[in-house]
């Protein structure tokens, strides 16, 4: 085993005062001399080039965007090579109009703290809605790479076409990010993902599918703060990865493997009960640290608030959820299980009763085309009973294990009409397109709204496995209307006030970085009519 480092407090552990003196005071718009006593010059920036995670953008409004960088000069080491007595250093930051940085249009320095492994979260503010716009960083003598993002138009403001792409389950060892590499050459509004962006396992000595050498601080599982900091570190050393951060905005949200496999709210898999707020808490600050996040997402020890609302015009409102924090106990234990009384007990709760009440209250006063659920497990029902001679089993970490909660988000869209409601799911390294119901055992339940799952990125590598064993299933589900088990890729849409298109995207293979990409299907919802249907 290999020998593990001492390691950062948490953040909870942290000044909550003086943090946002480092950060959101100095975030946005104040000069070097305007900094607080005392911090201005806190440290000097590293000799070493620090940018080599590269910059990001994310949660794009109608006039701003959350601009990240990371200092990290050797990004594998626990400390990023910034030593660790290195107290905070100052970053400068600029906007421009153009891609060559001529036309300055915002601008101002910010600190990165040691206390957030030197990440920066800048929110920029006060930009103009639906343009294009260009940022980079500046620490010392060093300057990072230009990174392009874009502003959301103004609420209710018309909009003929938004293209996104959606991804999830990036698994770095079991082959390469050749869907990166194709998502980059598209034309995009916005990226999100859907969870899954780094996996806890440890790693093979020779990188799995990668065939590279790894480091052995990256052996053993990860449990602690700064493990889970160099696993974030070697995932975004990845150049394809860097890439989709730097061309797009994203929103992003977490699921099980950012801390722990099936994880439900402060119950773990494995992990002793006693120790797991701890980790919880130590992977929910380097998720933060590793991702265009606003300051309202910066966690309190295992707490954070990662629920929002994007909305694009009058055509589209991403409500992004978060169905791990607070889900109830499997109440029918874990894996496969056939279904129990208590799985069907109100109480029982996939989002908690404060976010399901915000998701209700979000849908019912949106105003746009189309309402995206941009979530994490499975909503439609997969009932394994070919297995089971017939009795009823399903997967209990995926909305078949809480269908009371399941029922009550779907009975409300059907009962408040809300209009043209699309779920966009991660998870599964499968491929699914499921006509959701209130009731999917009656066949006249109608179809209350759409669900499209994404395969993997890269999780399950070139392995033929989920095919076989979900293919079977599929006839006794009727509500599947298309299912493809073993493939890789991503998934782009296309939004207009009368349509919306998905494009199944699909590599050949993840065993080489710069694989070929294909539309493998395309399924097409008209304005007002749910459910999909070939295009």
């Amino acid at each position: 085993m290999a020998t593990r480092e001492p390691l950062p407090e948490l953040l909870s552990n942290i000044d909550r005062r003086r943090f946002l003196q480092l950060t959101a005071g100095v975030a946005a718009t104040l000069g070097l001399s305007q900094l607080p006593a005392g911090i201005a010059r806190a440290a000097r920036p590293p000799a070493a080039f620090p940018f080599t995670l590269g910059v990001a953008s994310g949660d794009p409004s109608a006039h701003g965007v959350v601009l990240w960088t990371r200092l990290a000069p050797r990004p594998l080491e626990f400390d990023g090579g910034m030593g660790r007595s290195r107290g905070p250093v100052e970053v400068d930051w600029q906007v421009a109009s153009d891609e060559a940085m001529s036309t300055i249009v915002a601008s101002g320095t910010s600190v990165a703290p040691s206390e957030l492994a030197h990440s920066v979260h800048v929110e920029v503010a006060g930009l103009q809605s639906s343009r294009e716009y260009f940022y980079r960083f500046r620490a010392g003598d060093h300057v990072s790479a230009i990174g392009r993002t874009k502003t959301t138009p103004a609420p209710g403001s018309p909009l003929e076409q938004l293209r996104f792409a959606f991804a999830s389950c990036q698994d770095w060892q079991a082959g390469f990010y050749s869907a990166y590499r194709r998502m980059a050459e598209e034309d995009l509004d916005v990226i999100v993902h859907l969870g899954d962006y780094i996996y806890e396992y440890g790693i093979g000595p020779t990188g799995g599918a990668r065939n590279v050498a790894v480091p052995a601080q990256f052996r053993t599982e990860t449990t602690r703060l700064g493990e889970y900091r160099i696993r974030y570190a070697l995932y975004r050393s990845d150049p394809d990865l860097q890439e989709v951060h730097r061309l797009f905005p994203w929103l992003v949200t977490w699921d099980d493997h950012e801390v722990e496999n099936d994880y439900a709210g402060d119950d773990p898999e494995s992990e002793p009960a006693a120790h797991f707020l701890a980790r919880r808490a130590a992977a929910y600050q380097a998720y933060y640290e590793h991702l265009p996040l606003r300051l309202s997402s910066m966690p309190n020890g295992p707490n954070a608030l990662l629920y929002r609302r994007v909305a694009f015009g009058d055509l589209a409102e991403f409500s992004v959820l978060d169905t791990r924090q607070y889900r109830s106990d499997p109440p029918c234990g874990r894996g496969e299980q056939p279904r129990c009384a208590l799985a069907l007990d109100p109480v029982t709760t996939m989002t908690g009763p404060a976010q399901e009440q915000w998701l209700l209250d979000g849908l019912d006063a949106s105003g746009t085309t189309w309402n995206v659920m941009a979530q994490q497990v499975m909503m439609g029902e997969l009932d394994h009973k070919i297995y089971y001679d017939g009795n009823t089993v399903y997967w209990q970490d995926a909305w078949d294990g809480f269908p009371a909660a399941r029922a009550r988000i779907l009975d409300h869209v059907a009962t408040q009409g809300i209009r043209n409601p699309v779920v966009i799911t991660g998870d599964w390294h499968s491929t699914f397109v499921n006509d959701l119901k209130v009731d999917f055992k009656d066949p006249a339940s109608p179809v209350v709204a759409t669900e499209f799952v994404g395969t993997s990125i890269s999780s399950n590598g070139d392995a033929i496995v989920y095919g076989p064993y979900y293919g079977p299933m599929v006839p006794d589900n009727p509500h599947i209307k298309f299912f493809d088990g073993d493939r890789r890729g991503y998934v782009r849409c296309t939004l207009t006030p009368d349509s919306w298109t998905t494009d199944l995207r699909m590599v050949s293979t993840v065993s080489t970085s710069d694989a070929p990409v294909s539309t493998f299907a395309s399924f097409v919802i008209q304005n007002g009519v749910p459910g999909a249907v070939p295009a």
